[in-house]
């Protein structure tokens, strides 16, 4: 498998307390990882830190590499808004933006773009349709995002991310706030996104990754005990904390 994020010594600390410890891993090209763990260690501060979410923390200290196209992110000279414009990112609960559903799309298209304005809405229709949202809203677009059930809301937010013309697309838990069927709907979505993205998702269930990863990181208290495709990791676990972990010995 072809690598898309290379993640070497990753360690962070928040203040004296090490959340990340020594971290190598390989995230796989147009494939869905999943990063799998208890609560608490570390899943979704090692996604933020792929789009330096994780500047935002106070008293913050990183060291070590990821690189993503050839560069270290972590020590570049681009503005981390540039960074960030790599990647769309998906979070527990939907936020759309206090505006309307049209408009929601637009913000994303003119961060990406903001020359072409005549294409705007051509472009809305179109991520709408990547979301397969387009036909629930096409006759409301004007109306405030914030009308529409959870689960339209997680698929805007998505469109919004897609929008910005990423090349990855990042997750954190981002079902579990949903009911089945949108949960469904998202995890079939990512399932056709990864054909044209690189898909990371953070996750605690078990089931969810099953059903759709490619490719699972194990975490436990910060480090990465286990790695590999999803059949071997499922099938064959090599380490004993992941058989424990794969058994319901702890959540």
């Amino acid at each position: 498998m072809k690598s898309k994020i290379d993640i070497k010594n990753l360690n962070l600390f928040i203040g004296k307390q090490q959340i990340l410890k020594n971290v190598n891993v390989q995230i796989p090209e147009n494939k869905i990882t999943i990063i799998l763990g208890p609560s608490g260690c570390g899943k979704t501060t090692l996604l933020k830190s792929l789009n330096r979410l994780t500047d935002l923390y106070e008293d913050v200290k990183v060291s070590g590499e990821i690189i993503i196209d050839n560069e270290d992110i972590l020590h570049s000279n681009q503005d981390v808004t540039a960074i960030r414009k790599k990647m769309g990112l998906l979070a527990q609960r939907p936020y759309p933006l206090p505006m309307s559903i049209f408009k929601n799309v637009a913000y994303g298209i003119r961060i990406s773009d903001s020359e072409n304005k005549k294409t705007i809405p051509q472009r809305v229709e179109y991520h709408l349709k990547q979301v397969n949202l387009w036909d629930e809203v096409k006759d409301r677009l004007h109306s405030p995002a914030s009308r529409l059930s959870i689960g339209q809301q997680q698929r805007l937010c998505l469109a919004r991310g897609l929008a910005v013309d990423p090349e990855i697309i990042l997750a954190d838990e981002p079902t579990s706030a949903l009911d089945p069927i949108s949960s469904q709907a998202i995890e079939q979505k990512f399932i056709e996104l990864k054909e044209q993205y690189t898909v990371v998702m953070v996750t605690h269930i078990l089931r969810q990754a099953r059903r759709i990863a490619d490719y699972v990181i194990f975490m436990y208290l910060g480090e990465v005990v286990e790695c590999g495709t999803a059949e071997e990791f499922f099938s064959n676990p090599k380490e004993e904390r992941t058989k424990a972990y794969l058994k319901g010995a702890f959540n």
